[in-house]
Parts: C-alpha cells; sequence; structure tokens
C-alpha cells in the first residue's frame, strides 16, 4: 500500500476567510442506497464542515463546488486515535488488573475510567492533533 493514497471528497464551500476555507461534504454511509436504510440508523447522511487552512483562499467563493483531500494515512491514524488505542487500553487493563488481585468489578470500573481518561487526554490536545492532520483543497474540473 502507498503512501500517496488520497481520499477524495466533493464539498461545496461555505465560508471564505482569511484563515482558510470552510467546506461542508455530505458524508454518506456505504448503505446510502440500501431500500431498507430507513429501518436502521447505519443508513445517516451527515453535513460535515471542514476548516482548510493555509490555502490560498481568494481562489474560492462561497458555493463552489470543490475536492477536499486527505492523504489515507491520516484517515488510518485518526481510527487508531479514536478506536484501536482505547481499546488496547481497556483489553490491557481489564486483563492485567485482576491478576493483580483486584476484584473483575474494580477492574472493569478502573479500565473504563482510563479509557474516559484518554479521551479526554485527546480533547484537551484537539488543537495540537488537528495540525497533524492536513487538509487540502481543489477546484473541480467541470
Amino acid at each position: 500500500m502507498g503512501k500517496n493514497i488520497e481520499i477524495r471528497h466533493r464539498g461545496r464551500v461555505c465560508a471564505v476567510t482569511q484563515d482558510g476555507v470552510m467546506v461542508e461534504i455530505l458524508n454518506k454511509s456505504m448503505c446510502a442506497a440500501c431500500h431498507a436504510r430507513s429501518l436502521c440508523s447505519l443508513g445517516d447522511e451527515q453535513i460535515k464542515t471542514i476548516s482548510i487552512r493555509d490555502c490560498d483562499s481568494s481562489r474560492f467563493s462561497t458555493g463552489e463546488e470543490v475536492e477536499v483531500v486527505m492523504r489515507q494515512t491520516m484517515g488510518l491514524k485518526a481510527v487508531l486515535f479514536s478506536y484501536v488505542y482505547p481499546l488496547i487500553i481497556l483489553m490491557i487493563l481489564l486483563l492485567s488488573l485482576p491478576r493483580l488481585n483486584i476484584s473483575e468489578l474494580f477492574s472493569a470500573l478502573l479500565a473504563v475510567l482510563a479509557v474516559a481518561i484518554y479521551y479526554l487526554f485527546l480533547y484537551l490536545c484537539r488543537d495540537r492533533i488537528a495540525k497533524s492532520f492536513i487538509f487540502t483543497i481543489a477546484k473541480l474540473n467541470n
């Protein structure tokens, strides 16, 4: 798997500022075309707003359709931070604390507390983490 694989999403510019461009992306789930999507919550569509800094904002106008580009490795990094690392913390504590003669109930509570602290740490470091996720914007070739 190459490191230069890109994830591209079409979006619409919702705001242009001196700091950058705000783009709204309609986030469709993989089962959005399923006839049974109204019966489950997996078929939801959400509008996500992405702030793209470090771009020439004068090239874009509000309402313009654009393409937002992100490297695939950044998507994998996001999955690691949000799902894999908390799962590892949870499993290590759930499996190791009972071996230290700590009751299973207290071990479970400590494991959940540790994951909550991890997410709190991510929240407190959100600005620093956001700087490592770099999005670029490109005009669509109509």
